[in-house]
């Protein structure tokens, strides 16, 4: 099944690069489909579980690699995050991946976790610094008694048991980083200590993913790095959320959803457009790792249900 085009005139020129070799398009050449991996929060209220739910059974058949559940600032969201991983664990055939910030707490606290994951059947951790509470985006200041950023975290937690860890790459820099040269040096300190995966923040330029994961390659890296990619339902939404971040958005994605604040059903479909056509050309380029974030929301899973479909992802067979 080949990809859906997005109109020339609106994207940007098609990337070429040769430190992979191209391989057949999305959904041809008789090559096994991607790697895909799904991320949620935890829900906040009865409704919103009831509505997880509907978004986690809706994916689960897609059998991906892992679903990951976030954790909120200074672990906000502890009890939510441990009861969601483990009732994936319990009542479906997923792999969950819990994700685990450092912030506002104690080593000793964090450690608990870590151990209450384990004897929960938990396997994989993300491993995230994370942000304070109510400042996202803004000046990190660690706690004495606690893990100082990721690296140390993820050491903490090989320290204790054997996890499978995830940790974060930012192929368009993290906004405290000066440099891709750094922000290489601090995934493979990562990885020096046990990260054993890497999933970058999501972005629309992959040009600069591109030259990041030719650095990446380069410092010997080696690790499967799961490009993230962000499905855009809400684009008003989006810029609020990447502004944070610091991730550029693209004129193209722009003009691609310029007047379309009141017309879902065609932000959707230009949503699914660019999603299947950067997977598209990632896949082009040799990279097959691809991690959705889903938003908890079932539109959400029901679109990403769709991008993995054209992918050439299908429902496990019996």
């Amino acid at each position: 099944m080949s990809a859906i085009e997005i109109p020339a005139n609106l994207l940007p020129p098609p990337v070429r690069h040769t430190a992979m070799g191209p391989v057949a398009r999305v959904g041809g050449g008789g090559r096994p489909p991607p790697r895909v991996s799904f991320e949620f929060g935890p829900p906040k209220t009865a409704e919103a579980e009831e509505t997880l739910w509907q978004a986690i059974r809706r994916l689960e058949p897609l059998n991906p690699e892992f679903v990951s559940v976030t954790y909120g600032a200074g672990g906000s969201t502890r009890e939510r995050t441990h009861r969601t991983v483990v009732r994936m664990l319990q009542e479906t055939s997923l792999t969950p991946a819990a994700h685990l910030t450092c912030v506002e707490a104690c080593c000793d606290d964090v450690d608990a976790v870590i151990r209450d994951y384990w004897e929960a059947g938990i396997r994989h951790i993300v491993a995230l610094r994370g942000d304070p509470p109510g400042k996202i985006g803004g000046v990190y200041t660690p706690r004495a008694d606690g893990y100082a950023n990721a690296t140390e975290l993820t050491a903490g937690i090989r320290a204790i048991a054997p996890f499978e860890i995830s940790v974060s790459a930012y192929p368009q820099l993290h906004p405290e980083h000066a440099s891709l040269d750094q922000e290489v040096e601090v995934l493979k300190a990562k990885i020096d200590v046990g990260a054993t995966r890497a999933i970058t923040q999501f972005f629309f330029d992959i040009d600069s993913y591109l030259r990041f994961m030719d650095r990446v390659r380069g410092a010997g890296i080696e690790i499967p790095v799961c490009a993230g990619i962000m499905p855009v339902t809400n684009f008003a939404g989006l810029k609020r959320m990447a502004k944070p971040c610091g991730i550029p958005l693209p004129d193209w994605l722009c003009n691609l959803f310029e007047g379309l604040d009141a017309d879902p059903d065609t932000r959707r479909l230009v949503a699914a457009s660019v999603a299947i056509e950067m997977c598209a050309r990632l896949e082009e380029e040799g990279f097959h790792d691809f991690h959705f974030y889903t938003l908890n929301r079932v539109e959400g899973a029901d679109l990403v249900y769709a991008i993995c479909r054209v992918l050439g992802v299908r429902e496990a067979t019996p």
